[in-house]
C-alpha cells in the first residue's frame, strides 16, 4: 500500500559547507543536538530549510557532523550525526536510526502496553520530530518544515517498523499556516482510519486518543510508568487527579480499585474524555468531576475540609520560556501546599513537573521546602522521570520529573 502523494516535496535539498565559531564546535564535538545562529561563522548564501549541512571543523578542515538547516529558527543546524565517523543520510541512514529506537523500547512491547513513543526529536536523532503508536495506527507529529524534503523516506519505515495500518500526520501550529507544503493537520496519509478516536491498551488499562485532533498526538505516553504506580497505590483508597486531561491516573486508580476518584480540569470535554476512557475498564468505584481552574477549586476543596487518600497533581508545562522560570516556581510551590492540605493521614501527594527550565532537583527542592513547613512528616517514597519510550540524550531533552511523598500523619 503506497503514501499518499502529498508527502512528496517540491524542494529538492543542497549540501551546505558549515563552519563555527569555538563554542559551536564545542556544543557539536559534545554530541548536543544544536546549534545556535549566532554559532555559525561561514555558510552558504543561499541556504533554504531541508538543506544538509555539513560541518567542517575549523582548524583541521575535516567534517565533525551532519545536520538539518532551519532558517525559521534560532537553532539554525538541528543535528542528524556528530562525529568524524562517515556517513551519508540516505535510506540507510534512516532505517539504522529508527531501528535503534525501535529496539530500545522492546522492554515495554514485552508488558501488556501497544502504545508507545517510538521517535522521541532530538533524543532519538531526530530534531522536531515525534513518533507515538497508538495500537494499529502510527501518529507522526511535525515542529520543523526541515522534514519535508525527507518524509517520502523516513515515513515508509517508521511505518514498516511500527507494522502500523494506518498513518496520521499531525502539524505544529507553525507548519499548519506554512504555505510551503500540501499536509493537513490531522490527514490520514497511509491506510484508512474509521474511527479518529483510537482505543490502545496500557499496562492492561484500557483508553482511547483522538489522533486527529487531541493534543500533541492524542494523549501523554510519559506519565505511563507513574499511571502504573499510581493505580497499584490506590486499591480502595480516595484519589484526586488534579489537571486529569483525558483521566490518565485516574482510570489507572479506577481499574486497580479505587473506591472513589475525582478528576479535576479547566476542559469540560477533557472530563468527558477521562469519564469515557473510564468505561473502557471494568471498576466497582466511584468516578466523580469537577471543572474550573484547578487552583481555585482546590481552594474550595481545602474550605469544605475534603481530603483524599491519593493526591496527584500533574500540571501542564509553567515556564514554556526563560523569562516564566520564576513565576512557573512560585506556581509549583502554590500547588505542593494546595496538595498537602488535601492528603489525609497517613496520605500520599504525587507532585509532578514536565517544565524542562525548572530543573528536577530545582522542583524536588520547592517540593521539599513546602511539605517541611507543613509540620506533618512525610517521606519521599518515589522519585521518577521520564518512561522507557522517552530516552533522553541531551540536558534540555530532560523535562519530566515526579515525586511521591507519604505523610506519616
Amino acid at each position: 500500500m503506497p503514501f499518499s502523494l502529498s508527502l512528496k516535496s517540491n524542494c529538492q535539498p543542497k549540501r551546505l559547507a558549515v563552519k563555527l565559531n569555538a563554542k559551536g564546535e564545542q556544543f557539536v564535538l559534545k554530541g548536543h543536538p544544536w546549534v545556535f545562529s549566532n554559532s555559525i561563522v561561514k555558510i552558504n548564501d543561499d541556504a533554504k530549510t531541508g538543506d544538509l549541512a555539513i560541518i567542517f571543523s575549523k582548524n583541521k578542515n575535516r567534517v565533525m557532523g551532519l545536520g538539518l538547516y532551519d532558517a525559521q529558527s534560532p537553532i539554525r543546524i538541528k543535528m542528524l550525526h556528530s562525529g568524524i565517523e562517515k556517513v551519508e543520510i540516505n535510506e540507510v541512514f534512516f532505517q539504522k536510526k529508527i531501528t535503534e529506537a525501535f529496539q530500545k523500547r522492546s522492554e515495554l512491547q514485552k508488558t501488556n502496553t501497544n502504545s508507545y513513543r517510538l521517535l522521541f526529536g532530538e533524543n532519538d536523532g531526530f530534531p522536531g520530530l515525534i513518533a507515538d503508536v497508538y495500537a494499529k495506527v502510527l501518529v507522526v507529529k511535525l515542529y520543523s518544515e526541515i522534514w519535508l524534503p525527507y518524509l517520502d523516506v523516513v515515513m515508509p519505515i517508521l511505518q514498516s517498523t511500527s507494522k502500523a495500518e494506518s498513518v496520521v500526520i499531525r502539524l505544529s501550529r507553525g507548519l499548519q499556516n506554512s504555505k510551503n507544503h500540501r499536509l493537513k493537520d490531522g490527514e490520514v496519509v497511509y491506510g484508512t482510519l474509521e474511527n479518529e478516536v483510537v482505543e490502545f491498551v496500557e499496562h492492561g488499562v484500557n483508553f482511547s486518543a483522538n489522533v486527529i485532533k487531541g493534543h500533541k498526538t492524542g494523549y501523554f505516553l510519559d506519565h505511563r510508568a507513574n499511571r502504573k504506580q499510581v493505580g497499584e497505590w490506590s486499591k480502595n483508597k480516595s484519589v484526586l487527579d488534579v489537571f486529569s486531561y483525558a483521566g490518565g491516573f485516574s482510570v489507572h486508580a479506577l481499574a486497580n480499585g479505587a473506591k472513589e476518584v475525582t478528576s479535576l480540569d479547566i476542559s469540560k470535554q477533557a472530563l468527558e474524555i477521562a469519564v469515557e476512557n473510564g468505561k473502557l475498564n471494568t471498576y466497582s468505584g466511584v468516578h466523580k468531576t469537577i471543572g474550573g481552574d484547578a487552583f481555585e477549586e482546590l481552594n474550595k476543596l481545602i474550605k469544605k475540609r475534603v481530603t483524599f487518600d491519593v493526591v496527584v497533581i500533574d500540571p501542564p508545562s509553567f515556564a514554556k520560556q526563560a523569562s516564566e522560570i520564576d513565576l512557573a516556581k512560585k506556581k509549583y510551590a502554590q500547588l505542593a501546599e494546595l496538595g498537602e492540605k488535601l492528603t489525609a493521614k497517613n496520605g500520599l501527594l504525587v507532585l509532578a513537573s514536565c517544565s524542562s527550565r525548572v530543573v528536577s532537583q530545582a522542583f524536588f527542592d520547592i517540593n521539599n521546602e513546602v511539605l517541611l513547613a507543613s509540620n506533618r512528616p512525610f517521606k519521599m517514597i518515589l522519585q521518577t522521570h521520564h518512561d522507557m519510550d522517552h530516552p533522553v540524550g541531551f540536558p534540555e531533552g530532560a523535562y519530566l520529573k515526579c515525586g511521591y511523598y507519604r505523610f506519616s500523619n
